[in-house]
């Protein structure tokens, strides 16, 4: 254990977000891969070296965990400009797919060979053997449904490589991953954690902590309510639903192709252009700003609808619960329909976290102050059971 290097990754429907070590290393990146061929072309190959590896993860990937072991991928940035690039459809299990844990092999192997960011494994030649003590996560539906002992039974007991191949700086090298331990929590418990304790696990919010809260997670397949009664999640009461913003991100997006022949390269440029602070709901079509704010309004309007749907009929089960926290990258994108909605209709007391990045990185954060509290008590056990040294 006290060799291993603590992850906290999330590996959510639009992107990846992961903490590594002591917090040295932070990392975020598209939730999307493309299959491809080993020799990728490369315009000015020799300049390959000085781009930032983030925009060119180009991997083979070896796992017994994959269905489709040694296949070859674009991931993040790059898979994103690709033709056939893949994003997860509506209904899928995030425990089931490879894509989450290409993503998360991805993300450990970049942490790997990242020794300015503080990782420090044992490295032979172009072979970098990495060990993790990981925190993840998989939504409430999933956990409910038992696939939470399945999913850490896929990553413990197996090494699991990564050789990146045209990938900028990291060219040829080879992590070979094992965990330590992998601890899988629900999702709607993590994110209560993070709103009422800090990473050591202190009581910040006091005012939350023996309160009956819903928290609203709006992911972008699908949405948990966790209902919080005596400091835990009810896990009778807590709900998943396949309902997220994905489908009607890809609506709008196909829209503006028909209407206005503009091919956005995937769901996250449809993400940027809803939620920037300057120009929202515009684009540029041949050279002039051009409004899309009435195919965003209507179609997010809906989603905004089928959300509150949910909130309302989880509320009428639980009619003690003081307040509603929505959290989650989907939240964002709908917060101002949420609170239109709110306000004309039922006046449901409900919060949003204005720090945009705080709702995003939310999860990453509650995995990892979950699993440091986890190995603290784990090298403290090992400690306590040394045998004392006679004189």
């Amino acid at each position: 254990m006290t060799n291993a290097r603590i992850a906290a990754v999330d590996v959510g429907n639009d992107s990846l977000k992961a903490i590594f070590g002591k917090v040295e290393n932070e990392l975020n990146l598209p939730n999307v891969v493309a299959r491809d061929i080993e020799d990728r072309p490369v315009i000015g190959i020799e300049e390959l070296n000085s781009k930032d590896p983030l925009d060119g993860i180009h991997i083979r990937v070896h796992s017994p965990a994959l269905k489709e072991n040694n296949a070859i991928y674009r991931v993040g940035h790059l898979a994103t400009k690709s033709d056939n690039a893949s994003e997860l459809d509506p209904g899928s299990s995030k425990s089931e797919e490879d894509q989450t844990l290409v993503m998360l092999f991805t993300a450990l192997a970049l942490d790997a060979v990242n020794e300015e960011k503080g990782a420090t494994f044992k490295r032979s030649g172009n072979v970098v053997d990495a060990n993790y003590l990981l925190g993840t996560g998989l939504p409430l539906r999933e956990a409910k449904e038992g696939k939470d002992s399945g999913y850490r039974s896929k990553l413990m007991g197996s090494v699991h490589q990564v050789e990146f191949l045209i990938t900028p700086k990291y060219q040829g090298i080879k992590v070979n991953i094992k965990f330590d331990d992998v601890k899988v929590y629900p999702e709607g418990f993590a994110a209560f954690i993070n709103l009422v304790m800090d990473n050591q696990l202190n009581i910040i919010n006091k005012d939350l902590i023996d309160k009956r809260i819903l928290i609203q997670d709006i992911g972008g397949l699908s949405t948990d309510i966790a209902v919080i009664k005596d400091r835990n999640v009810d896990d009778d009461k807590a709900q998943g639903f396949n309902l997220g913003v994905s489908e009607s991100l890809e609506a709008i997006r196909e829209e503006i192709r028909s209407k206005h022949g503009i091919e956005l390269d995937s769901r996250r440029d449809v993400v940027e252009i809803i939620t920037r602070k300057n120009n929202r709901n515009h684009i540029m079509v041949k050279g002039s700003r051009t409004s899309v704010h009435d195919i965003t309004d209507r179609i997010l309007l809906d989603l905004a609808k089928k959300q509150y749907r949910l909130l309302r009929n989880v509320w009428q089960k639980n009619s003690q619960t003081e307040i509603c926290y929505f959290v989650g990258g989907g939240s964002i994108v709908l917060k101002d329909y949420l609170k239109t909605l709110n306000n004309n209709l039922d006046g449901f007391n409900i919060d949003f976290f204005e720090d945009e990045k705080e709702s995003i990185w939310m999860m990453a954060n509650a995995y990892y102050k979950l699993v440091a509290d986890y190995a603290r008590r784990t090298n403290k056990d090992k400690q306590d059971k040394k045998p004392v040294k006679s004189n």
